[in-house]
């Protein structure tokens, strides 16, 4: 359903901390300086008092719909907020007459805003977008997901993609700070103390997430003890474990702890051991640990441990990753939990990781060689007539589609060879493939000293 809403930002108890902290000055918007810094693309833009459709896509907590309603404060326009998850057409076009309306009757610009639009389908992205064209709304869409595969190509050939980052611990401490300090709209008079040890806590666990971190701030001050410790109520690490339902053991102050159990966790994976991978990865759960934490580190598992002896390993940690934001954590985690035994059960290559290793070093140290002539980029009829590309040989056009013989690294390179497949997986599928490539090779050579 859609609503439209104004700013007021008077104070009220009713208000949870992180919507009445929301700011309504540029200067007090915390994090995404590549944007609102001084001189910065969207700093201009309101400064100017001019807006255009855009795309913001960034994590959960950094300031989206903050963003938009800063942008419409200062460019005096009016909001009209729909939810991706719950509007359809018949919704979109409700907002749409009250903007034609709007602006026949008191001249007032209207800032459209969908969150999550990526959840919208192609049918209602369509919807709006003449409206877009044609300067009825001005467009502010928000998005977790990358926009090139979620949104139309309609949708973006008409918004600037604007990439909001998780807010760094920096501005993090400023918001904790603000919060504590704030007697009108935080929680100034509540007198809290928080150490610089536990403050960071905080941090970490907020991981990037403003909005989070504000709840859990607000949580703290709801269960911190009334006893003064220098005329102060100290939040202590006992009240974060219960504020954000974290255990404090795997979180020592070095994170030395957390960092052995993802070690743990790495090594019982590229060990093949289902059953320790399991089990680590439920400690990192259990300790407070972000399980996309782990499904990251699936991802470089996938092709630093398992390569191409099983590529499927690749997909399936992705799509653990996907499930997790698609259906929330509780069967995230288990979806993430599957990957680990697959990844564990697969058979095991570092092939391709010692292959790349090894070829960014070579590109990296060794001298700039020219491309081959016959491998180089002839567009043009001049750049044909003086032989670029000459005498190379499309694959296509061969038997078996392989051109054998042909040579594809820089002369000085000859014999070079990254990639040695192993017996593993379809890896040895990969080795007999290579091996009898290399004797086609091997035949041409000795075909043209005939």
């Amino acid at each position: 359903m859609s609503q439209s809403f104004s700013f007021d930002f008077s104070p009220t108890d009713a208000k949870p901390l992180a919507a009445r902290l929301r700011p309504n000055k540029v200067e007090h918007y915390v994090g995404q300086k590549h944007l609102l810094g001084e001189g910065k693309a969207i700093r201009r833009m309101i400064e100017a008092k001019h807006c255009h459709s855009m795309i913001l896509w960034g994590p959960p907590g950094t300031g989206k719909t903050t963003l938009a309603e800063l942008i419409a404060s200062y460019c005096d326009a009016d909001v009209e907020k729909l939810s991706a998850i719950s509007a359809g057409v018949k919704d979109i076009r409700a907002t749409v007459e009250r903007a034609k309306e709007r602006m026949q009757q008191t001249g007032r610009k209207t800032i459209l805003f969908v969150d999550e639009v990526h959840r919208f389908n192609k049918s209602q992205q369509d919807a709006f977008l003449p409206f877009i064209e044609d300067g009825t709304v001005t467009f502010i869409g928000a998005t977790t997901e990358n926009p090139s595969f979620e949104l139309n190509n309609a949708i973006l050939s008409r918004a600037r993609v604007y990439i909001l980052n998780k807010i760094d611990h920096q501005d993090l401490a400023e918001l904790i700070e603000r919060a504590l300090s704030d007697t009108e709209l935080g929680l100034g008079k509540l007198d809290l103390y928080l150490s610089d040890e536990n403050r960071d806590l905080l941090i970490r666990f907020a991981d990037g997430d403003g909005r989070k971190l504000l709840n859990f701030i607000e949580l703290c001050g709801d269960l911190v003890s009334d006893e003064l410790i220098e005329g102060k109520r100290h939040i202590t690490a006992e009240i974060i474990e219960q504020a954000t339902g974290n255990q404090m053991a795997t979180f020592d102050k070095g994170g030395d702890h957390f960092y052995d159990l993802i070690s743990a966790f790495h090594k019982s994976v590229r060990g093949s051991s289902p059953d320790g991978a399991l089990y680590w990865y439920c400690r990192i759960l259990a300790g407070g640990g972000d399980p996309l934490y782990v499904a990251r580190r699936l991802l470089a598992i996938a092709t630093e441990d398992i390569g191409n002896a099983d590529p499927r390993a690749m997909q399936v940690g992705l799509n653990a990753w996907d499930i997790y934001h698609r259906v929330g954590a509780a069967e995230g985690e288990r979806a993430i939990a599957q990957a680990t035994l697959y990844m564990a059960a697969a058979p095991k290559s570092n092939a391709v990781y010692a292959a790349f290793k090894q070829a960014k070093t070579d590109a990296a140290q060794l001298p700039s060689y020219d491309v081959p002539n016959h491998l180089t980029n002839a567009p043009t009829a001049l750049m044909q007539s003086i032989g670029r590309g000459e005498d190379y040989r499309y694959a296509h056009n061969e038997e078996n589609a392989y051109a054998a013989g042909e040579r594809y690294l820089p002369p000085e390179m000859t014999g070079t060879e990254y990639y040695q497949p192993t017996e593993r997986g379809l890896e040895k599928k990969i080795a007999e493939k290579m091996a009898y490539l290399k004797q086609l090779d091997e035949y041409s050579s000795l075909k043209r000293y005939e």
